[in-house]
């Protein structure tokens, strides 16, 4: 079997193979009972704590991430959510009694959970080991089998995945793909009974047009240039410390963070000079070692870029060799400039002014649907105004990020930020199929059948209207 595992870990290329072996294995029905699922979650559980000091190492090796802020923002919710979905699941799993309306008297009927089967997941770099590991024990807990593609950017951590899972699974409930584009295109081109993707908007778009083409339903947990408003009302201090502290964890390399900020033009100043005290604390003597790294060279000069495109008060020397980007707020931005074409996704965030909430929200139309919308405010009223007139994945009034590290709350984003949401009992549903079970009694209503006549219209009447 260690044989078997260490192969199908590796960069493998005969999908039809893997994907029949897979399915062969759902149809024996292990997959499906309880007892096997809690015992795939726990036996999770023991590889991640077994492999928790590799998986620290490698993500210092990938990203620059301590163990501090590895365990705070991957392996901590890992262990949350399967604390969560191990202690509900034996009641996510029941069959749920529904009504059956007038049409199908007498009779009983229930949705009945059903795993899709045999389920593709490809997560991304910014959190290897959370992205993947969520969603899988989502799939797992629902009964599915799986196969994981993380992603080639961080491949010390995809490999250290991918020999965590070998150690526990069977190649047929769970395998690991690793490497290239190549291969991610070539799994998508499969037929796979459920696609979770999370990741870029472009990549989403692919997913789309691959899933499309054998009717696969998906999932998309995408991203956005997720707005934050501030008002004259909101605590400038603790906003500025907040959002400073999202920019700055994993390098703002989040598809939550704050991407930029409408600030009413009477207290930019006020929030700069905030914003620039918050920084000053989170990095003592301007030590910004710890710092997570920004993932490549190309995102690095994308970065450095947008750095250069606007004023910068609060900022500082680039380290090249580290791949590090200090924290940088952009003032005086154009609206329709370059920092504002594309999701962010680092340590830069730019500031527009405004005097009117009607043009924030004009604005963020215009920007398409967020994945997160975040709203400073003391006046319940703007916080409601805003939560009315914007839509997005998810609404956070006077603070932002910690929304993804909630079990119980669902997480996904609309239209271009994405379909679907997962985490907790939305992981659960997203690889679950909610079948209706019908039983009739042998009582038959005379006016189902024909002929049609008068009296069978007036009783149809009667009962339907």
């Amino acid at each position: 079997m260690e044989e078997d595992a260490a192969r199908w870990a590796a960069d493998i290329m005969d999908f039809e193979e893997l994907i029949a072996k897979q399915r062969a294995y759902f149809a024996t029905g292990a997959t499906r009972t309880l007892e096997n699922r809690l015992s795939a979650l726990e036996k999770l559980r023991d590889a991640v704590k077994e492999f928790q000091p590799r998986l620290y190492e490698a993500l210092e090796d990938d990203l620059n991430k301590t163990p501090y802020e590895a365990y705070l923002t991957e392996l901590g919710l890992v262990y949350s959510d399967l604390n969560y979905i191990t202690h509900h699941l034996k009641k996510w799993v029941k069959d749920e009694k529904v009504p059956g309306g007038v049409c199908l008297m007498p009779s009983k009927c229930r949705l009945s959970p059903e795993p899709y089967g045999v389920v593709l997941i490809v997560s991304p770099w910014n959190y290897p080991v959370n992205l993947s590991l969520l969603p899988l024990m989502g799939a797992l807990a629902a009964g599915n089998c799986v196969v994981l593609k993380p992603s080639g950017q961080v491949p010390h951590t995809s490999a250290v995945l991918a020999e965590l899972l070998a150690s526990v699974f069977p190649p047929e409930q769970v395998s690991v793909v690793t490497g290239t584009h190549d291969q991610c295109q070539g799994l998508l081109e499969q037929k796979w009974d459920y696609i979770f993707f999370t990741g870029s908007q472009a990549g989403g778009q692919a997913v789309m047009r691959a899933a499309a083409e054998n009717l696969i339903p998906f999932t998309l947990e995408l991203g956005g240039k997720n707005p934050t408003i501030i008002d004259p009302t909101a605590d400038l201090k603790r906003a500025a410390k907040r959002i400073a502290y999202a920019k700055c964890l994993n390098a703002g390399q989040t598809c939550v963070a704050p991407d930029y900020v409408l600030i009413h033009e009477s207290i930019r100043d006020a929030f700069v000079e905030e914003y620039r005290k918050a920084v000053a604390k989170f990095f003592p003597k301007g030590d910004m070692s710890s710092m997570v790294s920004i993932v490549n060279d190309h995102h690095f000069q994308r970065l450095l870029g947008l750095v250069e495109s606007g004023s910068a008060p609060v900022s500082g020397d680039a380290d090249p060799e580290l791949r590090m980007i200090p924290p940088a707020l952009l003032v005086d931005v154009d609206p329709n400039g370059p920092v504002m074409e594309r999701e962010v996704f680092g340590p830069v965030l730019p500031v527009l002014t405004w005097t009117d909430l009607n043009w924030c929200v004009s604005y963020i139309h215009g920007k398409g649907k967020p994945l997160a919308l975040y709203v400073f405010t003391g006046d319940a009223s703007i916080a409601q105004r805003m939560t009315d007139a914007c839509s997005s994945g998810a609404v956070f009034i006077n603070d932002c990020l910690l929304q993804a590290a909630s079990s119980g709350v669902p997480f996904g984003g609309v239209g271009q930020s994405g379909t679907g949401a997962y985490h907790g009992k939305a992981s659960f549903d997203t690889f679950t199929h909610y079948r209706p079970v019908l039983e009739r009694k042998k009582i038959d209503l005379p006016v189902r059948y024909f002929p049609f006549n008068k009296l069978k219209m007036k009783l149809l009447t009667m009962f339907v209207r």
